[in-house]
This record gives structure tokens, C-alpha cells and sequence, in this order.
């Protein structure tokens, strides 16, 4: 279980999820100061610097959970003291916030923007954010954790897809090809997938 939770954490890692606070906080380094904010906006828009923390594949504008974050940033820092930082961040998303590129782009901050000046205020190394974003998705593993120990029908684990297209085709070539979405075959279950299958049928309720 150790050695598959270390997994799972190492998997999270990296900017693009897990990591994504990190990243967050090591661009308001590199930026350094609230004057250079002006001249790092000027890179983005020329796509010689990643702007990070800002936007999300589900909100399409403010992520209501940055917003909330924010609060608790003011809470933290009132406790620990002010975090440099963090007036770097607010600049940043002024900015952000009333430039017709960004806004145009749906550009906005997500809850990583300021999650991980939180962690620094509280001391926290940056190596650590991303064991910091598994911690309470834990419990989550761990339930499937248990719940497939007491299922009967699971031996060992097999994470399947179930392939739904054709089973053979003829070589086409490219210009005569046609697209073929429509075709949904069907596939007899197997005895090991009978909850999964269950399961997704619940679902369809």
C-alpha cells in the first residue's frame, strides 16, 4: 500500500496538476518584484513566458474556490505574518483581470494561485506542495482500497477500457477514408468485471 501511495503521489507531481501551486510560486519568485510584473505580462502575450495558477478546463471564469482561498490567505497571513510574495500575486491578477487578452482567453485565477503562498507563509518546502495535494484525496484511495478487498469478484487488479469500435477494418486509403462514429458494437462482460459493469449501469439511473 506504501509503496503504491508513493506511486500515486510521484504520478501527481509536476506542473500541469499537482504541482501546479508549486509552479505557481516559483513564477512570483522569478517575477521578484511587483515592478517587474508589467515587463513579465508583456512576455507571456509573446509567449516567451507560461503563465501559471490562471484558468481551468471546467471554470470558464473565476474559480470560485480561489476566491475562497484568498480569504484564508488573509487569515494565514494575520496569524504568521505577510507573506512578500502575495503582493506580487495581487498585482499579478489586477492585471490579469482587466486585460482584454487574458479576459478574452477566459484567463482567470484557479485555486492554485494562491494555495501555494499559503504554504509558504506557513513554512512549508515547496518539494512538499504536491504531498500536500494527495494527503486528502487519501482517504478516497484508500476507501477503493478497501471496498475492493471485500469484493468477491476481484482476484487481482485489471484496469481495463473496453474497446467499442470495429474489429477489423480494410486498409483505405487516406483520401477515401470516411469518419465512423456512429458504430457502437457490443462485447459479452467477463466474469471478473461483473461490479464494474453494475456499477455502471447504477450510474445510467
Amino acid at each position: 500500500m506504501y509503496t503504491s501511495l508513493a506511486g500515486a503521489v510521484t504520478a501527481l507531481y509536476g506542473p500541469r496538476h499537482g504541482g501546479a501551486n508549486e509552479a505557481v510560486l516559483r513564477m512570483l519568485e522569478q517575477i521578484g518584484t511587483v515592478d517587474k510584473i508589467p515587463q513579465f505580462v508583456k512576455d507571456v502575450k509573446e509567449r516567451k513566458k507560461v503563465l501559471m495558477g490562471f484558468g481551468h478546463r471546467v471554470y470558464k471564469n473565476y474559480d470560485p474556490r480561489a476566491k475562497i482561498v484568498k480569504q484564508i490567505a488573509e487569515e494565514v497571513f494575520s496569524i504568521v505574518g505577510r507573506e512578500p510574495l502575495v503582493d506580487i500575486a495581487m498585482e499579478l491578477e489586477k492585471i490579469a483581470l482587466t486585460d482584454d487578452y487574458f479576459i478574452q482567453r477566459k484567463l482567470y485565477p484557479n485555486v492554485d494561485f494562491y494555495s501555494g503562498v499559503i504554504y509558504k507563509a506557513l513554512g512549508i518546502p515547496t518539494e512538499m506542495f504536491t504531498i500536500l495535494f494527495a494527503l486528502p484525496r487519501l482517504a478516497g484511495w484508500l476507501a477503493h482500497w478497501y471496498e475492493f478487498l471485500d469484493d468477491p469478484h476481484n482476484k487481482i487488479v485489471r484496469p481495463r477500457q473496453v474497446y467499442k469500435g470495429h474489429s477489423r477494418r480494410n486498409y483505405e486509403e487516406v483520401p477515401q477514408r470516411q469518419k465512423r462514429v456512429d458504430q457502437d458494437l457490443d462485447y459479452k462482460v467477463d466474469s471478473t468485471d461483473v461490479r464494474r459493469e453494475s456499477a455502471l449501469e447504477f450510474t445510467k439511473r
